[in-house]
């Protein structure tokens, strides 16, 4: 006999209020995405699990974000004092993405057998350990002994940010298995809120105190979040599976994508180590003040990216031609960065800055469908749903990323001292050019079929 609905019922379906069980919170997620075990009304709220998990990832990519920005303003003339060419100073912010592109391979194939929280929470504690070290490098001797000290560090600094960034992804991407777009793309205000305000605080805890205290001030801030992820983050247990990396790679349509992802990695890689530079050179702005002209470029992706991924969730058939015409984009802003010098365009730094905007909006346009539609190609060429195939996307998306971050400063330090930064930076510019004529293949009947035929 059908049960008459009782008072609490009503409540319950009339003021989205469940009981027993975890605190709940409104979000905007499909059907699938609620408390495990929930349907109907409960999938558009957000359980106290991943509630956590979203706030152990936030954290992990503010800080992060944070410690990899921070070198931007300063690191390279403190580097030049210690007998550092320009090209060496590209290869020391290059190390830092080769070593996480084999980091992230590995990573992403044992995390089942390793363990998603353990991987986490080591890759953050090993960060702020570094981070701290990063800060005493200048009682290093100069010359080879602080150039080795250097790579030495970034690459320990690597490694951990690729076990915890390969596990952030995978962790995600389980918990919110129908909105992996809309997730990513909020979490990227994280990041982008890492990388605008490591520059201008690294830049002025730099003019104000010296050298070691914003890498030692960031480093105690990481390790404090160390104990509060060990608390809340969920646990997530899976069976190895039996796919990999090179099956997924040789996917037609993942092969454009590593491509794509490549080419927005190097244009950010290519500023790290030039932009500095360029406006210390061209603008004469002092330390402090260097790092607010990244603002532009990092709050313009922040504040875009879940925009981004909340259309590519709903419309899955928009990923196509944000990744073209984000590519499309960002080609253009970096003919115009220098401007580059055919176009007879006085380089002015209000021109600059508006620059560095648009190509935050085209890189987060770019890059936060990529990493849904390598996990839906996956899916629909046989990888089964779980854990494992989490990780392998993870690990290649990781891995792609660091392969475009390692060529991006090491091209750019070096067409830096060559043909100078308005040269340089047209030349990153046809990197994305190539790029976004490529993406336009795999898609040319439409859809999400991932084969090229």
């Amino acid at each position: 006999m059908k049960r008459k609905p009782t008072r609490f019922h009503y409540l319950q379906t009339r003021c989205k209020f469940y009981f027993p069980g975890d605190v709940l919170v409104k979000w905007n997620l499909q059907p699938g995405d609620g408390p495990p075990g929930s349907t109907g009304h409960a999938s558009t709220w957000l359980s106290r699990e991943q509630l956590f998990v979203l706030i152990s990832a936030a954290s992990m990519n503010l800080g992060s974000m944070m410690s990899y920005s921070i070198l931007g303003p300063f690191f390279p003339k403190e580097a030049e004092k210690k007998k550092a060419s320009n090209t060496v100073i590209g290869m020391i912010f290059g190390c830092y993405a080769v070593t996480e592109l084999l980091a992230s391979l590995v990573f992403g194939k044992y995390l089942v057998h390793i363990g998603a929280k353990f991987m986490f929470v080591a890759g953050v504690f090993v960060s702020g350990g570094v981070t701290i070290l990063f800060g005493l490098l200048d009682q290093v001797p100069e010359g080879p002994i602080f150039i080795a000290m250097c790579f030495l560090v970034r690459v320990a600094d690597a490694i951990s940010f690729a076990a915890a960034i390969t596990a952030s992804f995978s962790i995600l991407a389980k918990a919110f298995p129908n909105n992996v777009a809309t997730v990513l793309g909020s979490l990227e205000v994280f990041s982008g809120l890492g990388l605008v305000l490591g520059p201008p605080i690294g830049g002025f805890l730099y003019q104000s105190f010296g050298y070691e205290v914003p890498f030692i001030c960031l480093g105690c801030i990481i390790l404090l979040m160390v104990p509060l992820i060990m608390c809340i983050l969920p646990n997530y247990e899976s069976n190895p599976g039996e796919q990999s990396f090179w099956k997924l790679v040789t996917l037609p349509k993942v092969t454009v994508l590593t491509f794509v992802i490549n080419s927005v990695s190097a244009c950010f890689g290519f500023l790290d180590c030039t932009l500095s530079l360029f406006v210390l050179k061209k603008f004469n702005l002092p330390a402090g003040y260097v790092g607010l002209v990244f603002l532009g470029l990092a709050l313009s992706y922040a504040i875009s990216s879940p925009l981004f991924g909340l259309l590519s969730d709903k419309m899955p058939r928009l990923r196509k031609w944000f990744v073209v015409l984000g590519n499309f984009i960002t080609a253009g802003c970096y003919m115009l960065l220098g401007p580059v010098p055919v176009l007879h365009i006085k380089s002015q730094l209000w021109l600059l800055v508006l620059i560095l905007v648009i190509n935050g909006i085209s890189a987060g346009m770019t890059i936060i469908p990529t990493f849904p539609e390598i996990l839906s190609c996956a899916y629909e060429n046989g990888f089964e749903e779980g854990l494992s195939t989490l990780a392998l996307v993870s690990g290649l998306f990781s891995a792609m990323w660091s392969v475009g971050a390692f060529m991006g400063p090491i091209l750019g330090g070096f067409l830096y001292e060559k043909i100078g930064f308005e040269w340089a930076a047209a030349v990153q510019g046809l990197w994305a050019l190539t790029s976004s004529e490529n993406s336009q293949y795999p898609w040319h009947r439409g859809g999400t079929n991932c084969s090229l035929i």
